[in-house]
């Protein structure tokens, strides 16, 4: 059986960040105090508590700069946080919106046309499992509805077990 997976920035990409890092801009992160929920950690993928500082940069999630290869800000704790586990179940913080933009990219980090949407919270995991069905679909990006900031990676999962 296949399942799809919520996957967040890796820890090395986070502790580059955490400890002065240039941002896909090649500028220093900047810090900032949190007012409360709002301010969604891409490393962990929980929101950023009252009081704690978080890091906001410019993040592409692309391999390589390219036409494709949108950049935009993303929060991060200042303080090192462990790594959301991937798995198929979606992270609390995201259940607080109303709905995500969905959109898939081919194996080239290409946009493949017609595949965004602005999709229900509720609905995300179907459509993204329809839309990794694609052959010309490797991975979906989950990005924020009002604003298009990067949420978190979706992919396949194959589990171990399959016979």
């Amino acid at each position: 059986m296949t399942t799809i997976r919520f996957i967040a920035m890796t820890t090395t990409l986070a502790r580059h960040y955490q400890t002065g890092g240039a941002d896909a801009n090649g500028q220093v992160p900047e810090v900032h105090v949190s007012d409360g929920d709002g301010t969604p950690c891409r490393h962990c993928l929980q929101n950023v508590k009252a009081g704690d500082k978080y890091l906001i940069l410019s993040h592409r999630p692309f391999p390589a700069p390219q036409p494709y290869a949108e950049t935009g800000p993303i929060f991060l704790h200042v303080e090192e946080c462990e790594r959301y586990s991937e798995t198929s179940e979606m992270p609390d913080m995201f259940r607080k919106t109303t709905d995500y933009i969905l959109r898939g990219y081919s194996c080239q980090d290409r946009i493949v046309y017609g595949t965004g949407g602005v999709i229900p919270t509720s609905n995300i995991p179907v459509r993204a499992e329809e839309l990794l069905a694609r052959d010309d679909v490797a991975y979906v990006h989950m990005r924020s509805a009002k604003n298009n900031c990067f949420q978190c990676r979706i992919e396949l999962h194959e589990p171990d077990w399959v016979i």
